[in-house]
This record gives C-alpha cells, sequence and structure tokens, in this order.
C-alpha cells in the first residue's frame, strides 16, 4: 500500500542560508535550501517504487513566508494529492520548530526508468 505522506525534519546549518547559497545577504535558512528540502520529502515519500525507476522533479511552486536562523528545527512534510499514470502530485509545508508556517507549495514528480532516462541523457 502507498503511504500517502512523509514527514522529516532537519536542524538549520550555515551552509543552508541564504549568504551560503547566493540567494541572499542574511545569515537565514535560504530558499534554495527550502526548496531542496521540500523536494526531497516528496521524493522520499515514494520510497516504494521499482528497483529500476526513480522519480524526477518536474515542477515546484512554493512561498518562502517567514525567516528560520541557524539552529532552527524544520519540519516538512509532503502529501500526495493525486496520481495521474506516472505523475504524482504533492502538497508541501514546512514549519518551525514552534509550528509556525515558514513555507509552502506544491510539487509535481514524474516515475521514470533509471536505464531509459539516463541514456536518452547520453545520446544528445
Amino acid at each position: 500500500m502507498l503511504n500517502t505522506s512523509f514527514t522529516q525534519s532537519i536542524q538549520v546549518t550555515e551552509n543552508q542560508t541564504a549568504v551560503n547559497l547566493g540567494s541572499g545577504t542574511l545569515p537565514v535558512f535560504g530558499t534554495p535550501a527550502l526548496i531542496a528540502l521540500m523536494e526531497n520529502t516528496a521524493m522520499k515519500l515514494l520510497v516504494d517504487l521499482p528497483a529500476d525507476s526513480t522519480s524526477v522533479g518536474i515542477s515546484i511552486n512554493i512561498q518562502h513566508l517567514k525567516a528560520s536562523i541557524v539552529g532552527n528545527k524544520i519540519n516538512c512534510t509532503a502529501i500526495i494529492t493525486a496520481i495521474e499514470g506516472r505523475k504524482y502530485s504533492f502538497k508541501l509545508e514546512a514549519t518551525d520548530q514552534v509550528g509556525n508556517l515558514i513555507g509552502e507549495g506544491v510539487h509535481e514528480r514524474f516515475i521514470v526508468n533509471t536505464e531509459k532516462f539516463m541514456s536518452k541523457l547520453a545520446s544528445h
């Protein structure tokens, strides 16, 4: 049976700050790090794929609503909202350690055969 939600937690590090990622000038959790966390959470939800398959992100639309400092704990949840063939759609939410919503959005992933996907790239 397919799990329909997955949550993981991280602690914000210096490497994830906007100033270190080049997306801003402040030492706060950067939007690129939030996007990576959200995409990773959705990817981890799809753990029961066949051994020769993986999922690839095809779209993401998020809002980064609240800043978080280094050391803060971030909880991220991905919920499957639709499955259309090999395309999976997700609702994403990230909260801080006191439950404040810091980010939300939607994401789509597509299930691909790893070998076929990579061979298409190698032939270009």
